[in-house]
């Protein structure tokens, strides 16, 4: 009987086939582990109106981890013919399924290292090493929306918020609302998260990631919160920055940083900008984690034009993989991992198509396997 029970969710486009080239490199480090098949995308979305079924929902329940390939991200809004006729003409809206299994399984943390290895062709600057903890269950995630906007909605913000006043003032399907959801019980988790991961590993400084000059309510809080989690961790520096203004500092100087913290939409923003610094989005790791699950993915979407061709760079699935064997305790599989990988970056020998060479998915991972 395997060790570890995995949930294997290749979803959609390219997602097979960077997953196909994960099993490589699981295989190669005798994980002891059953991998165990979901569905999940917008294949189940078309089919059955559901991107995220039961019974998928029912095996993470069950499993240690899961694996997670990419889906195909549509406009909540789709064309009715896209659906299965029977589906058809039930106003039936998209969701994001990754979104939807964050907040169901409470999956807060969203960590997203950000290291540049030696001689890849794509760094920005050599030795970029950051690390994202970004909040993922909350912020303008929460997808508490409105369009059209209800009457009732419109009449309340009338009373309570005057600068609302002139857009009151259109037809109510001329605007929209997105509400924006921060706790202080989410805040001050997400902040305590990153200043444990800084002690554990020996990072000396924390920078918050806001924009609480404009936006006081929500993002005043999070700063708050992250000034007393603060109190509790005085061997490790915090400061904090403007969403705007970080982008600008981390591309002029981002030997600066170490770990940074952000609520949900600033998290995925410049997790996106550390990962092109270190060579895009096929270096892009991410684990989404909670206290029982934590699913690991690369950051990339689907790219369906792709799709089947073996083209991508499997690299960021791959560091998933290491980030996976981390948090199920398998450190020396782990470290073993990232240095096959980093070994051949390294030799330059096997490169995809955006390092500038003509490998394919799979030959990148088997390049991997054999270092190890």
């Amino acid at each position: 009987m395997a060790e570890y029970k995995i949930a294997w969710l290749p979803g959609d486009g390219i997602g097979v086939d960077v997953l196909e080239a994960a099993k490589i490199v699981l295989d190669k480090v005798q994980l002891d582990a059953k991998y165990l098949p979901g569905d999940i995308g917008w294949e189940f979305w078309c089919k059955e109106g559901d991107a995220f079924p039961p019974r998928t929902i029912e095996l993470l329940k069950n499993v240690d981890a899961a694996m997670f390939g990419a889906i195909t991200s549509k406009p909540a809004k789709i064309t009715a013919t896209e659906l299965a006729p029977a589906l058809q003409n039930k106003g039936l809206t998209y969701r994001s399924p990754i979104v939807r299994m964050r907040q169901l399984f409470d999956l807060y943390i969203c960590l997203r290292p950000c290291k540049g290895y030696p001689r890849n062709p794509l760094n920005f600057k050599e030795g970029i090493d950051l690390v994202v903890y970004r909040e993922n269950t909350e912020d303008l995630y929460a997808g508490v929306e409105f369009a059209p906007v209800p009457q009732e909605l419109a009449d309340t913000l009338m009373k309570l918020a005057k600068p609302f006043a002139p857009f009151a003032k259109l037809p109510l399907d001329q605007y929209a609302i997105s509400c924006k959801i921060n706790t202080r019980a989410g805040s001050e988790r997400i902040v305590r998260a990153a200043f444990e991961f800084a002690k554990q590993h020996g990072r000396k400084k924390i920078t918050v990631v806001h924009k609480a000059n404009v936006v006081r309510a929500t993002d005043g809080l999070f700063l708050e919160a992250a000034k007393t989690v603060a109190k509790d961790f005085p061997g490790i520096k915090m400061d904090d920055a403007n969403i705007d203004a970080m982008t600008m500092w981390l591309l002029k100087n981002p030997f600066n940083y170490d770990v940074l913290v952000a609520p949900n939409l600033y998290g995925d923003i410049i997790s996106d900008l550390c990962a092109q610094m270190v060579g895009g989005l096929g270096f892009g790791c991410s684990g989404n984690i909670g206290k029982k699950l934590a699913v690991f993915e690369p950051t990339h979407g689907s790219a369906p034009k792709y799709a089947g061709q073996y083209k991508v760079n499997p690299i960021a699935t791959i560091l998933a993989v290491k980030m996976m064997l981390d948090w199920l305790g398998e450190s020396r599989k782990a470290v073993a991992l990232e240095a096959a990988v980093a070994q051949v970056i390294k030799e330059g020998k096997v490169r995809t198509y955006d390092m500038g060479g003509s490998s394919t998915t799979l030959q990148m991972a088997q390049a991997i396997a054999e270092k190890l």
